[in-house]
């Protein structure tokens, strides 16, 4: 996939990711609680605190799919986050093997999102986010626009 294509199909991505944390968790949850669930067996209030969280990103990762250029430090948070969330739940699966769903349930779903979001925006992933400053609508983009504006 080339640069240009991986630009065009980063925001329907980051909308795509948004919309399932905002509203593909909780029904997750309920309809496989043993790949989405560590607590189980009544009201969770970790359920709860993580449900709010991911719907926050997803809000915050369907905001960036606008100009993902000026959003890399969201994206790349994403990524290195579901990485070490990923791995976190995977090591304590394999250490209680009650929670061995986890490991073909929430894991590799944080894993792909990492590893679509790293595709899509490598520079992202790398943690270089001089690339937003250069890119078409980035920020040195924005300003000269200003620019050209207050000289009319």
């Amino acid at each position: 996939m080339t640069d240009t294509t991986k630009l065009r199909v980063l925001p329907l991505a980051l909308r795509t990711i948004g919309v399932v944390l905002i509203f593909g968790l909780y029904p997750l949850t309920v309809l496989w609680p043993s790949g989405w669930t560590w607590h189980h067996g009544g009201p969770s209030y970790y359920l709860q605190m993580i449900l709010g969280i991911y719907a926050s990103l997803g809000v915050f990762l369907w905001l960036a799919a606008r100009n993902p250029a000026l959003h890399q430090g969201l994206i790349a948070f994403t990524i290195w986050s579901s990485v070490v969330h990923a791995l976190i739940m995977a090591v304590q699966a394999i250490v209680s093997p009650e929670h061995m769903g986890h490991l073909v349930g929430d894991v590799p779903a944080l894993l792909l999102i990492a590893a679509v979001l790293a595709y899509l925006c490598p520079s992202a992933a790398r943690g270089d986010f001089s690339a937003a400053f250069t890119q078409p609508g980035g920020p040195a983009a924005t300003r000269q626009r200003a620019a050209n504006v207050a000289s009319r």
